[in-house]
């Protein structure tokens, strides 16, 4: 074992583990890493100016503390003036490892959950113009509302379903899973290449078009079929 793993006293006090609730089950699903697709939905891809066509999948970062879980408030975050919504469907890793087969890439899914990829988009615009990374604009503190995981032995594996996100009673986002370019197998046999997967591991799959500004205040309501629903007002 490495000599950096936790089991050692600290000089300064541990990070708390990020626990996410499980549907039926009184024990928690612990959060290893966040990895977040980029523009997996070619509608998406397109407001944003992109060819999805010409594009590889490609891949970022959240932090796993800034999962905001079971608080019915997300508060508006600094340094901006353009908060953005993306509703996404979450994938949580019960195994991992490298180099994963695509058909067997299922098999290390323990479950799947509703979240929000919160964007502070003119920082993110920013960052595009100056060719840096998206941290500033993606991994800020709560920019991640997210329910809780619904076992994958529940409800299978859905490859197909509405997933929409309302704002103040307003249809702002609407697609399905069926839409999104890179399926969840690839997406878990891809990044495998490129990380050494662990349990505990979660992967936001992108989101459909229709994203746009929220204000303090706003009311948001997601939902992904088979799944289940997110509710979050921005405080």
């Amino acid at each position: 074992m490495s000599d950096c793993s936790a089991t050692h006293d600290t000089v300064v006090p541990a990070p708390t583990s990020v626990l996410l609730p499980v549907v039926g089950d009184s024990r928690r699903f612990p959060v290893h890493r966040v990895y977040c697709v980029g523009r997996n939905y070619a509608a998406h891809a397109v407001e944003m100016g992109h060819d999805p066509n010409k594009e590889p999948p490609f891949f970022f970062q959240k932090n796993p503390d800034n999962l905001l879980c079971g608080v019915p408030e997300m508060p508006y975050p600094p340094a901006t003036s353009d908060l953005h919504h993306e509703i996404e469907l979450v994938v949580a890793l019960q195994a991992g490892g490298r180099d994963i087969p695509t058909a067997r890439a299922l098999d290390y899914v323990y479950g799947y959950a509703v979240a929000l990829d919160m964007t502070r988009r003119d920082l993110q615009g920013e960052a595009k113009k100056l060719g840096r990374p998206w941290a500033v604009g993606k991994a800020f503190e709560h920019s991640a509302p997210c329910g809780p995981v619904v076992p994958a032995s529940k409800i299978g594996h859905p490859d197909a379903g509405a997933i929409w996100l309302d704002v103040n009673g307003e249809r702002r986002q609407e697609g399905d899973l069926v839409q999104m370019i890179w399926k969840v197998p690839e997406m878990i046999a891809i990044l495998s290449g490129l990380f050494t997967l662990q349990p505990g591991d979660l992967i936001m799959t992108g989101t459909p078009a229709g994203v746009g500004p929220v204000q303090r205040g706003d009311r948001l309501h997601g939902h992904v079929a088979g799944i289940g629903a997110l509710e979050v007002a921005i405080g």
